[in-house]
C-alpha cells in the first residue's frame, strides 16, 4: 500500500470530496491516479464508523484517500489522527496544533500531513491559531517561514491555506508560495477554488517554485442534487495540470 500520493510529474495531485465509493473510483479514474480522495470524520459518528467505511473506499483508490475535518473543524483533530493511525492513508488534513500527535500515532514519515494556517490579513504572515482552543483565542500572527519550520518540527509536511475564499487574498497567498519554495515546503491552497480560478491558483504556485502542490476544489464541483463531485469538473482540472505543469 502506497503511503506517497500520486503526483503529476511528482509536482501536482488534486483533492477533492467522493460523495461515494462509486463516485471516489471514478474521481480516481478520470485523474488517471493523481488525486487524493477527500473522506470527511465530521460526517461520522464514531471511529469505528469511519474507519470501516473510508477502508472501502481504500480499496478502490488504491489507498489515495485524505482523512480530512470537515471545513477545518478543529474539533475533528484528535478523531483525525486516532482514524489516520489505524488508516496509513496517504493524506491527512490537521490543524496546526493536530500535526505533532497526528504522526507520532502514525509512526511514519511518508504520509503527507498539511497543517491548517489561515489568512492573517498582513502579507508575510499566517494564523497558526488554528486548534480547537486556540481557535477560540486571538489569532497568533507568525511569518510565515517560522510556521514552516514550527509544522517541520512537527513533522508536517505542507501548508493548508485556508480560507482562501478564491483570490480574495492572493498577495498574502503569493508570499507563502514563496516562502514555501525557499523553505523546500509543500502547499495546499483550499478554500474558493472552482473552475474559474484553478489554473490561477495553481500556476502562482508553481511559478513560485513550489516543489509539490495539492489544491483542494470541494463544493464549486460537487453537485448539489446528488451530493457527488461531477466527474467532467475533475477531468476538467486535470486537463489543466497536463497543459501548465512542466
Amino acid at each position: 500500500m502506497d503511503l506517497k500520493p500520486n503526483y503529476y510529474k511528482n509536482k501536482v495531485a488534486i483533492n477533492v470530496l467522493a460523495g461515494s465509493i462509486k463516485n471516489s473510483e471514478e474521481i480516481y479514474q478520470a485523474a488517471e491516479g493523481h488525486v487524493v480522495v477527500g473522506l470527511l470524520t465530521k460526517n461520522y459518528a464514531s471511529d469505528d464508523l469511519a474507519i470501516n467505511d473510508m477502508k472501502e473506499y481504500q480499496s478502490v483508490v488504491n489507498n489515495a484517500i485524505s482523512v480530512g475535518l470537515g471545513a477545518g473543524d478543529p474539533n475533528q483533530s484528535a478523531m483525525v489522527s486516532r482514524v489516520s493511525k489505524v488508516l496509513q492513508p496517504q493524506h491527512i488534513n490537521q490543524v496546526f496544533t493536530g500535526v505533532g500527535n497526528c504522526r507520532a500515532l502514525l509512526g511514519e514519515d511518508d504520509t503527507v500531513i498539511n497543517g491548517l494556517v489561515s489568512p492573517s490579513g498582513k502579507v508575510g504572515f499566517v494564523n497558526i491559531a488554528t486548534g480547537p482552543l486556540s481557535s477560540q483565542k486571538t489569532a497568533t500572527k507568525v511569518p510565515v517561514e517560522t510556521a514552516i519550520a514550527l509544522l517541520k518540527d512537527m513533522g508536517g509536511t505542507s501548508f493548508k491555506f485556508f480560507p482562501m475564499n478564491g483570490l480574495d487574498c492572493v498577495e498574502e497567498y503569493k508570499a507563502v508560495a514563496t516562502a514555501c519554495a525557499e523553505n523546500d515546503f509543500d502547499l495546499e491552497p483550499t478554500g474558493g477554488i472552482n473552475l474559474d480560478n484553478f489554473e490561477q491558483i495553481l500556476q502562482i504556485a508553481l511559478s513560485a517554485g513550489v516543489k509539490r502542490v495539492i489544491p483542494h476544489i470541494y463544493s464549486s464541483i460537487i453537485d448539489k442534487n446528488t451530493g457527488l463531485t461531477n466527474i467532467k469538473d475533475v477531468q476538467e482540472l486535470y486537463s489543466v495540470i497536463k497543459r501548465i505543469v512542466k
